[in-house]
C-alpha cells in the first residue's frame, strides 16, 4: 500500500478509473442485486437482466461474459499511460523492470488469491484470473516497450490468427474431458469401478481429481485418454479442444474444471490480445494530435468493426469465453471499446463526473476491494448479512415482500464495499501492482 499525493490522482484520465470501477462493481455484488429484485419480481424485465448477468454456459455471449476481458482491456489503456511516464523518468530499462517487477508480484497475488499454500500439493492452484491478467500485462507491457504501434498490431492479428489456426488444425484424442462423458465411456466398457468414481456425489469442488494426490478418478481419466487413438481436429466443446487437452496433459495442480481450466495456459495467449486492444485504445486516448471527436470516433468506430468481425467469425469459431476464442476476443474488445468511448465523452468530455465518483473510488483500488472480497469469503453479502440477516430478513421477507431481505443485504453488502474504497480514497492509499 502506497501515499500518493493528489496532484497525482488528478492528473489520471477519469474515464478510465471510473470505467475500471464500474467493471468491478458487477464483480464484487451488484449481480447479487439483480438476482434478488428478480427474486421479489419475477417479469421480463428481470429475468432478462438476471440472465445477463450469469455465464453463458459455453458458446454465446451476455453482459457478464464482458466483465473479465473488459479488466484486461483497461489494463492495456492503462499501460500507455503508465508507462510513457515510466520512459520518460527511467528510460526503457526501467519501464521493463516495472512490468516483470509488478507482473510477478500480480501473479504472486493471484495464487495467494486462490489458497496460496493452504492445502497440500497438488490441491493449490496456479492459474486464474489475477494469474491471467497478470500474464497478459506483463506479455502486452514488454511489447509495448520494444514495438511501435503498427508492429502491435501485427502482432495482435498474428496471436487471433495463430491461436484460430492451433485450436482448428492440431489433432487432439477423440475424447470429451467431463465426467458425464468419461463415466458414459466407462460404463461402455463395462469398467464399473470407474463409473462409480466419475458418477460420485457431492460438492464437485471437493471431489476435484485434480487436486488429490494419486487420484483413482484421475488415474482412470489418464487410462482412458492415453488409450484413446482416434484423432479430430476443430472440435470446440467444453474438454474437447487443444486448450482443454492441453491444461489435461501439462497444466499442473488444481483445475477448476476438475480436468482442465478456463483460465488454463493455451487459452491465456488470447488474453494478450484483449490487452493489446486495450493499448491500442489507450493509444486513441493519449494522442495530441486527435481531437476529441476523433478519439470518439476510433473508438466507436473500431468496437463496431471488432464486434462485427467477431460475430462473423464466430460463425466458424465460436465465441467461447472459456477457451477465449479469437472471435470472443473481438467481441469483448469490441463491447469494451465502445464502453471506453462512452465513458470518455461523459466524464472526460462532457465533464459530467460527479455521478461517477464512487466508481473512481473503486477503480483506483480495484485490487484491493477485489482481495478483500475474497478474504470476505467471495461476496460482501456473508457481512452484510450480519447485520440484517436472520430473523430480520426473515421479518422483511414476509411482511414487505419476499426476497426483500436479500435484496436489503445486497444494497447492504455493496454500500460497505463503497465506502472502503472511498475511505482509502480519502488518506491518498492505494494498492499499486
Amino acid at each position: 500500500m502506497t501515499n500518493t499525493t493528489s496532484s497525482s490522482v488528478s492528473n489520471r484520465l477519469m474515464s478510465l478509473d471510473a470505467l475500471r470501477g464500474f467493471d468491478m462493481f458487477w464483480i464484487i455484488g451488484a449481480d447479487s442485486l439483480v438476482y434478488a429484485l428478480n427474486r421479489m419480481s419475477q417479469n421480463p424485465a428481470t429475468k432478462f437482466l438476471a440472465e445477463q448477468l450469469d455465464h453463458a454456459e459455453w458458446a454465446g455471449f451476455r453482459f457478464y461474459d464482458l466483465i473479465f476481458p473488459l479488466f484486461v482491456f483497461m489494463v492495456g489503456a492503462s499501460i500507455v499511460f503508465s508507462l510513457t511516464k515510466t520512459f520518460a523518468e527511467k528510460g526503457r530499462a526501467g519501464a521493463v523492470s516495472r512490468v516483470i517487477k509488478r507482473g510477478i508480484l500480480l501473479f504472486a497475488i493471484g495464487i495467494f488469491y486462490s489458497g496460496g499454500f493452504t492445502n497440500p500439493w497438488p490441491d493449490m492452484r496456479l492459474m486464474g484470473v489475477l494469474n491471467r491478467i497478470a500474464l497478459a500485462y506483463t506479455v502486452a507491457g514488454l511489447l509495448f516497450c520494444w514495438f511501435k504501434p503498427r508492429a502491435l498490431m501485427a502482432i495482435c492479428c498474428g496471436i487471433l490468427i495463430g491461436y484460430w489456426a492451433m485450436m482448428n488444425f492440431i489433432p487432439i484424442r477423440n475424447i470429451q474431458l467431463e465426467k458425464t462423458n468419461l463415466a458414459g465411456l466407462a460404463e461402455q466398457a463395462g469398467d464399473t469401478k470407474s463409473v462409480k468414481l466419475f458418477r460420485a456425489s457431492g460438492n464437485p469442488a471437493s471431489i476435484n481429481p485434480s487436486a488429490i494426490k494419486e487420484s483413482p478418478a484421475w488415474a482412470a481419466a489418464e487410462t482412458m485418454y492415453t488409450a484413446t487413438t482416434n484423432r479430430v481436429t476443430g472440435k470446440f466443446g467444453p474438454g474437447y479442444n487443444v486448450a482443454d487437452h492441453f491444461d489435461f496433459e501439462h497444466l499442473p495442480a488444481r483445475k477448476y474444471d476438475l480436468f482442465f481450466d478456463p483460465e488454463g495456459i493455451l487459452s491465456t495467449i488470447p488474453a494478450v490480445a484483449t490487452c493489446l486492444l486495450g493499448l491500442f485504445a489507450g493509444l486513441i486516448l493519449q494522442s495530441a494530435t486527435f481531437s476529441n471527436s476523433r478519439k470518439l470516433a476510433w473508438l466507436f468506430g473500431a468496437g463496431v468493426a471488432c464486434v462485427a468481425l467477431g460475430w462473423l467469425w464466430g460463425l466458424q469459431f465460436p465465441v467461447i469465453k472459456k477457451i477465449w476464442t479469437s472471435s470472443y476476443v473481438l467481441v469483448a474488445g469490441g463491447y469494451s471499446a465502445m464502453l471506453l468511448g462512452a465513458f470518455y465523452l461523459v466524464v472526460d468530455v462532457w465533464k459530467c463526473q460527479k455521478w461517477c465518483q464512487p466508481f473512481v473510488w473503486m477503480g483506483m483500488n480495484s485490487i484491493t476491494i477485489y482481495l478483500i472480497k475474497n478474504f470476505l469469503g467471495g461476496t460482501f453479502s456473508k457481512l452484510s448479512a450480519r447485520f440484517v440477516g436472520g430473523d430480520i430478513k426473515t421479518f422483511l421477507d414476509a411482511h414487505v415482500a419476499k426476497g426483500f431481505g436479500d435484496l436489503l443485504i445486497s444494497i447492504l453488502g455493496l454500500v460497505i464495499a463503497f465506502w472502503i474504497v472511498r475511505f482509502l480514497y480519502q488518506r491518498k492509499m492505494f494498492l499499486r501492482v
